[in-house]
C-alpha cells in the first residue's frame, strides 16, 4: 500500500468517526437560527432531549466500534437507532435532515448485507426528501407529489453514485491484489537473486580451490620442462669445463652455461609473473588492461586499442587476475601467430557477468584443427579456456583462415 493510500484511509477514518457530530451540530445551529420552525414549547423540549440522546448514542458507538473489525448486528442496530432519531428530529425541524444524511456516508461500514445497505440508503433518503419538500406534516397535496419526485431523484442519484463507488472499490481491491502479488513476486525474485549470488560465490570458491591444484600441477610441469632442464644443461656444460684443459673449449662451454642460465632465469621470471599479476597491485582491472594493451602495441609496432563498456566495478581478485592473464596470453598469441595490423580489446560490465573480447584482423586459423587438451594447463587457447573455467566462466574462439580471430571470455560478475 502506498503512502497516499495510507493517508486517504486515515482521513476517511476521521470522517467516519466525526461526521455524525458535525452533521448533528449543523442541524442544531440552523434550527436555533430558525426557531419559528419549532414554535411549540413541547416540541423544543423534545428536540433538546433527542439531541442529547443522539450525542449519548454517538459516544457509546465511539467506544463500541473499537471492539469491532467490520459490520455486524450491533452496528446495524446502531444505524437503525440513529436513523430513528434523525427521522423524529427532521419531523420536528427540517434542518435536522443534515443529521439524517449520516446514513449516506457510513451505511457500507455499518451494514453487512448489500440488500440491507440499499434499504438503509433508501430509508435515509426519506427524511431528506421530506425536508426538501418543505417539512412534515405536509399541508398540501402538491407537497406529497413533490416529496415523491424528490424521493425518486434522491434514490436515482444514490443508485448512480453507489454504482461508481462499488466499481471503484472493486478496482481498488483488484489493484491491491495486484500490488500484493507483485510484492510477493519481488520478494521471491530477491530471494532467488540472493541464493544465486551465494551459489556463484560458492562455485567461485570451489573453482578456485580446483584451480589451485591444477596450477600447482602446471607449475610443476613447467619447472620440470624448463627450469629443471635448463639447470641440467648448465651442470652438463660445467662438467665439460671441469674435465678439459683447452681454454677455448672451456670458454665455449662456459658461454653455453651462461646462455642456459639466462634462459632459465627468464623462464623463472615468467612463471612467477603468471602466478601473481603485478599489474593489479596498484591499478584497477581496466587500468591494467589499458596499460598492457599499450605496452604490447609499443613492443610489437601493431595498432591496438582498449575499450571499456559499462560502469567499471570492483571484481573478485581471482576474476581480475584471470581476465588480465587471458588478455596477455591472447595478445601474445596474436603477436606470434596472427600477423595482424590491428588488435582490439573490449571489457564489458553487465548486470550479472563481465565479458572480455580480444579481436584481430590477422590471418586466422581453423579452430577445429587445434591440438586436443592435454590437461596440463598450458598457455595456449586451451590454457586460457582452462583459466576461465576455473572461475565458473567460459571462453570461446571464433576464427577463419584469412578473416582474423576473436577470443571471447564470459565470467560471472562476483564482487569481492
Amino acid at each position: 500500500m502506498t503512502t497516499a493510500d495510507t493517508d486517504l484511509d486515515r482521513h476517511w477514518a476521521t470522517v467516519l468517526k466525526w461526521h455524525p457530530y458535525w452533521l448533528l451540530a449543523t442541524g442544531t445551529l440552523l434550527s436555533v437560527a430558525r426557531p419559528e420552525l419549532t414554535p411549540a414549547g413541547g416540541e423544543r423540549i423534545a428536540t433538546v432531549v433527542l439531541i442529547v440522546a443522539a450525542l449519548v448514542l454517538q459516544l457509546w458507538w465511539g467506544r463500541a466500534r473499537r471492539l469491532r473489525t467490520g459490520p455486524d448486528a450491533v452496528s446495524a442496530a446502531y444505524f437503525a437507532l440513529r436513523w430513528t432519531l434523525s427521522v423524529v428530529l427532521t419531523w420536528l425541524n427540517p434542518f435536522f435532515a443534515f443529521y439524517a444524511a449520516t446514513g449516506y456516508i457510513d451505511n457500507n461500514e455499518l451494514i453487512a448485507d448489500r440488500r440491507w445497505r440499499r434499504a438503509g440508503a433508501f430509508a435515509s433518503s426519506l427524511p431528506l426528501a421530506a425536508a426538501q419538500a418543505g417539512g412534515v406534516p405536509f399541508a398540501r397535496a402538491e407537497q406529497w407529489a413533490l416529496f415523491a419526485g424528490l424521493l425518486l431523484v434522491n434514490n436515482a442519484l444514490l443508485t448512480m453514485v453507489g454504482y461508481f463507488v462499488q466499481h471503484e472499490e472493486e478496482r481498488s481491491a483488484a489493484r491491491a491484489a495486484t500490488i500484493g502479488e507483485l510484492e510477493r513476486t519481488n520478494t521471491a525474485l530477491q530471494k532467488a537473486h540472493d541464493e544465486n549470488a551465494a551459489l556463484q560465490a560458492q562455485l567461485l570458491l570451489q573453482a578456485r580451490e580446483a584451480g589451485i591444484v591444477e596450477e600447482r600441477r602446471r607449475l610443476a610441469a613447467e619447472i620440470h620442462d624448463t627450469i629443471a632442464q635448463g639447470m641440467t644443461g648448465i651442470i652438463a656444460q660445467l662438467q665439460v669445463v671441469s674435465g678439459t684443459a683447452d681454454p677455448a673449449t672451456a670458454h665455449e662451454h662456459v658461454e653455453r652455461a651462461a646462455a642456459l642460465a639466462r634462459h632459465s632465469l627468464g623462464e623463472a621470471r615468467r612463471s612467477v609473473q603468471n602466478l601473481a599479476p603485478v599489474g593489479l597491485v596498484h591499478d584497477t582491472l581496466p587500468q591494467a588492461l589499458r596499460k598492457s594493451v599499450a605496452q604490447w602495441a609499443d613492443q610489437h609496432g601493431v595498432y591496438a586499442d582498449f575499450t571499456l563498456a559499462g560502469e567499471a566495478l570492483e571484481l573478485h581478485s581471482e576474476l581480475s587476475a584471470t581476465l588480465l592473464r587471458i588478455t596477455q596470453e591472447a595478445l601474445t598469441n596474436a603477436a606470434k601467430h596472427a600477423g595482424a595490423s590491428r588488435v582490439g580489446v573490449t571489457l564489458s560490465y553487465m548486470d550479472s557477468e563481465v565479458t572480455l573480447d580480444v579481436r584481430d584482423n590477422g590471418r586466422g586459423f581453423d579452430p577445429l584443427r587445434l591440438p586436443k587438451r592435454t590437461g596440463t594447463g598450458g598457455f595456449g587457447l586451451e590454457g586460457m579456456r582452462s583459466r576461465a573455467e576455473r572461475v565458473a566462466g567460459s571462453l570461446t574462439v571464433e576464427s577463419e583462415p584469412g578473416y582474423g580471430t576473436a577470443v571471447s571470455t564470459r565470467l560471472p560478475l562476483v564482487r569481492p
